[in-house]
């Protein structure tokens, strides 16, 4: 607690005696005596006497005198210090409003309206002193009548000192009416029956500042305010009006005017660390100037301010050229601006010559106009009329207290039948406060201006203007208005807004740029939602706006872009005769057919000789055959898949290999039955296996994987197939097999028919014999079972249009296994060594 407050304690008894309260429970003012000096007040103000007195509390100085720090006795009587021009202009607007209403006939009609306004200096103590002086009807020396305590007090300024004045005389009733306290605290009406105000709650005034940031762009905000109610709990509305907007404090420093020059190094060490260039701002404005001069001091002229109203008008920052640098763009809410017609005139008429007794005009005279004998020319905060906002709304102070007093004094007589319960009366000499707050409750009047006025509880509609400080001449700064919020409705001109960068362009403050499209943002552990990075979409997603906090999955049929901004169609992926691996395949298999061909054309040019006609040339020729067959079977598997060709590439290859398969085999029998029908009695066995056999053996083993194929093909044959889960941008299209059993009989037959030809071959290989085709046979074999034993693993892990490759692959290797192990050492033979090429060599062991 302060120390003033400690010594003032015990004073309030001594001024509580002027009031009493009367059978009826109200306080009423008792006698008008003189100015009691035990009581130790101030007596400097403005004075008029009336029959009936309004108080004002006005802080003309914003500096106390400096006080007796043992604190023995109480602080003398000397003035307050450091003289502020504006305080004055609205002490005089209270003066020129009273003026106005004692010559009107429809308000107060027959009453003379006084008032008595006391200098606050700007601190509790002062103004709590000034306050218990108004209601009691003390420490007035020079104006016998005003002894009278008031019934209605228009003051503080600050939001703090206010609320100790509501508190204070909240007991007693005793309504109290700032101008200037925007404290959303305030506007409890539980805890502040006797509080009324004419400027708006700081609640809107930070809801607007919210949206402005929002509006603007502006997602990394520092905020600096006064270390009282009026600047915490302003940040605290501002912090819940931006929860969830991507909008964050980056620092929130508070400066206590006790400690003032240290709490302005250390929030100006804060503003030069922070990378936020916007700085919310709730300061009075001898504060503000402070950090200004410490910010210009260090060239931190890169922040761009958004100003309360506090300061957001202050003509002593305007006007002062070493804060032009660090200033300029100043974005401010300011308390609404109205003209009040014959104020000017009302202020340049002033003249101490005129005012013997008025010692804050001769102040005024000695220390801002140098002795002039008239206001007239003179330019200056007191005569500035130009934008009214406080002092307007003194003005409505004095009015709104006019209207209850008027209605309080114009009450039918209590004794007439009209007279109800719902409101009490006064005479003027007899005003109980209880009853003027009362009909101030109930105050609805049109202003001067014709506007509509009355109070919702406590408070008055919120109308701002929105101001910039905009470079004028000689290096000063101009006030600017941009804009108006009135109620929920923000209209601003950005175009007119003339930003800390002497452009119109709006300035950037983020903690992270905005993530581009094709990325999402990743929050940063431990630090604010506005802190994060950027993280490419991964493959397959997409995020096309700007700050996207995740990334979309394309459809099926799509895939991202290179850039991850847009879902594309995916392309179509199959093993083509135009891409370089089919052409290879192609172009093998082709050479694989031709050379079968030109095998077949040579064998049957050579037909008569032993050694094509040896072991049934039909056979072998029906071998080159199905090898061409097998050669061309592979093109098959290559270009776009379709119904037809699926249900074709697997049974063409099933039936072919099983025809090539089963003339090996049965040559591999006739060999072998051959050579037992060598032996005694076992002429019979080779005239039982005969050519016809032989033939209707082949078809018989080829007929099995027709009917095989047959079933397959009939129950669930292979059908096209997207495969869309594989290859990223890619949809693969492929033969799905259909049924696994009916595709895993037709290799395991062929693998049978193969095992069974290798194990005859493998027996039949060293038969006496220069030429035992069942060698050729054996190596032949053990070259197909080794390609089609590694196909099945290959093929398994082999994706897509691989998967083909490896069977194309294990067709021409497995084919080309065949015609070379069999027929290359016949080619040889009857080109090269045609000595051999004889029955009777052949028939030789």
């Amino acid at each position: 607690m302060s120390p003033w407050f400690t010594w003032l304690t015990p004073a309030i008894p001594l001024l509580l005696p002027w009031l009493v309260r009367d059978g009826s429970g109200m306080v009423q003012a008792t006698v008008c005596s003189r100015w009691d000096r035990s009581v130790g007040l101030d007596d400097r103000g403005l004075f008029q006497e009336g029959e009936v007195v309004i108080g004002g509390l006005i802080p003309f100085h914003n500096l106390p005198p400096a006080p007796d720090l043992s604190f023995s006795q109480p602080p003398d009587l000397q003035a307050c210090v450091n003289f502020q021009e504006e305080p004055l202009q609205w002490a005089h607007a209270l003066v020129f409003a009273v003026d106005e209403i004692n010559r009107n006939p429809f308000l107060l009609p027959g009453v003379r309206l006084g008032y008595r306004i006391l200098d606050s200096c700007n601190q509790h103590p002062w103004s709590l002193r000034g306050a218990l002086s108004l209601v009691s009807g003390g420490n007035i020396r020079s104006q016998p009548s005003s002894d009278c305590p008031v019934p209605l007090v228009i003051g503080d300024a600050s939001s703090t000192q206010t609320i100790i004045l509501s508190r204070t005389l909240g007991p007693l009733s005793v309504p109290v009416i700032s101008y200037q306290a925007s404290c959303g605290c305030l506007s409890d009406k539980q805890e502040f029956p006797n509080f009324f105000r004419t400027i708006p709650s700081d609640v809107y005034q930070a809801l607007t500042m919210a949206r402005l940031t929002w509006l603007l762009g502006w997602t990394w905000v520092g905020a600096i305010a006064v270390d009282n109610d009026y600047g915490r709990l302003a940040i605290q509305v501002f912090e819940e009006e931006i929860r969830g907007t991507g909008v964050c404090l980056a620092f929130f420093e508070t400066l206590n005017r006790a400690n003032l020059v240290r709490d302005v190094k250390r929030a100006a060490d804060t503003v030069q660390a922070s990378t936020a260039r916007v700085i919310l701002v709730f300061l009075w404005y001898t504060d503000m100037g402070a950090l200004l001069l410490e910010l210009g001091r260090r060239n931190v002229t890169d922040r761009q301010f958004l100003a309360s109203e506090a300061w957001s008008t202050s003509g002593q920052l305007l006007r002062n050229p070493a804060l032009f640098n660090v200033a300029q763009g100043v974005v401010g809410v300011a308390i609404r601006s109205a003209p009040i017609p014959g104020f000017e005139a009302h202020l340049r008429s002033l003249n101490p010559s005129r005012r013997p007794g008025d010692v804050l005009l001769k102040e005024l005279w000695e220390t801002v106009f140098g002795g002039a004998e008239t206001l007239e020319g003179i330019q200056s905060p007191f005569t500035d009329t130009s934008q009214l906002r406080i002092t307007y709304n003194v003005y409505l102070a004095v009015y709104s207290a006019a209207h209850a007093l008027h209605s309080l004094l114009s009450c039918p007589q209590r004794d007439s039948p009209t007279w109800g319960s719902s409101f009490t009366c006064s005479l003027p000499y007899n005003i109980s406060p209880a009853e003027l707050l009362q009909h101030l409750n109930q105050v609805n009047f049109t202003t001067p201006l014709g506007e509509p006025f009355y109070f919702r509880g406590a408070d008055v509609p919120a109308v701002y203007d929105l101001v910039n400080w905009q470079a004028a001449p000689q290096g000063l700064l101009k006030l600017v208005t941009i804009g108006r919020v009135d109620g929920s409705n923000l209209l601003i001109n950005q175009s007119a807004i003339q930003w800390n960068t002497g452009s119109n362009m709006v300035p950037v403050s983020v903690c992270s740029d905005s993530c581009p499209p094709g990325t999402r943002v990743a929050r940063r552990k431990g630090e604010p939602v506005c802190c994060f990075d950027c993280i490419s979409c991964a493959e397959g997603e997409v995020s096309n706006t700007t700050g996207s906090l995740q990334c979309d999955r394309c459809p099926l049929e799509f895939w991202s872009n290179s850039h991850r901004t847009a879902c594309i169609p995916r392309q179509l992926e199959f093993l083509s005769f135009n891409d370089v691996m089919g052409v290879t395949l192609t172009t093998v298999a082709v050479c694989g057919a031709v050379v079968t061909v030109a095998v077949f054309m040579f064998f049957v040019y050579h037909r008569h000789t032993p050694l094509v006609r040896a072991n049934n040339s039909e056979l072998s020729f029906l071998l080159l055959l199905s090898l061409k067959l097998c050669f061309l079977c592979s093109l098959v598997f290559i270009g776009r898949p379709s119904v037809w060709a699926c249900r074709i590439r697997q049974a063409a290859f099933g039936v072919i290999f099983v025809l090539c398969l089963s003339c090996l085999l049965v040559k591999t029998i006739v060999v072998l039955a051959a050579f037992r029908s060598a032996r005694p009695g076992a002429g019979q066995l080779m005239r039982c296996f005969g050519p016809v056999q032989q033939r209707g053996s082949v078809f018989l083993f080829t007929s099995v994987q027709v009917i095989i194929c047959a079933v397959w093909l009939s129950t669930s044959p292979p059908l096209p197939y997207r495969d869309l889960g594989l290859k990223g941008s890619k949809v693969i299209l492929e033969c799905e097999v259909g049924s696994v059993v009916g595709f895993s009989l037709v290799l395991g037959y062929i693998g049978l028919l193969a095992s069974l030809c290798l194990l005859l071959a493998f027996l039949a290989r060293k038969l006496p014999d220069n030429f035992n085709e069942a060698k050729l046979i054996t190596f032949s074999m053990l070259i197909f079972c080794a390609v089609w034993i590694s196909f099945v693993p290959a093929y398994i892990s082999s994706p897509g249009k691989y998967a083909d490759a490896v069977e194309i692959f294990a067709i021409l290797a497995s084919s080309f296994g065949l015609l070379l192990c069999i027929f290359a050492p016949k080619c040889y033979i009857i080109l090269l060594r045609p000595e051999r090429n004889t029955k009777k060599h052949m028939m030789s062991k």
